[in-house]
């Protein structure tokens, strides 16, 4: 009986903890090392920049913008990745051009329009 308590609780457990820690852009959270596909570091960038829209943060003109560029860079800590969109319907040309650094494994560092 102990032992189909404690399995049944295991079980439960497992199934309801992703659920209730999952937020949105959860799955762009990496740990370890180990350098990330580019097709990764491009969709972890494509939902960040659609929480931005979502969030306020950016103009909706950006919803519809697709990835410029990505390359790797040398960043104030080494090696990032670094994503680029350009928006030709931004009002402000300055900021035609948003870019996007994430860490080796994925993780999303910051966005800005300058690059740097």
């Amino acid at each position: 009986m102990k032992n189909h308590f404690v399995a049944t609780s295991v079980l439960v457990a497992t199934l309801w903890a992703p659920a209730a820690f999952a937020a949105e852009g959860g799955s762009c959270h990496f740990h370890g090392n180990k350098p990330a596909a580019e097709a990764t570091v491009t969709g972890c960038a494509l939902q960040r920049k659609d929480a931005l829209v979502k969030g306020g943060k950016l103009d909706a003109s950006w919803q519809a913008v697709k990835q410029d560029r990505i390359e790797t860079v040398d960043g104030k800590k080494g090696k990032e990745w670094r994503v680029s969109f350009k928006n030709p319907a931004a009002a402000d040309k300055s900021k035609e051009t948003l870019y996007m650094f994430f860490t080796p494994p994925g993780n999303f560092i910051a966005a800005n329009f300058t690059g740097q």
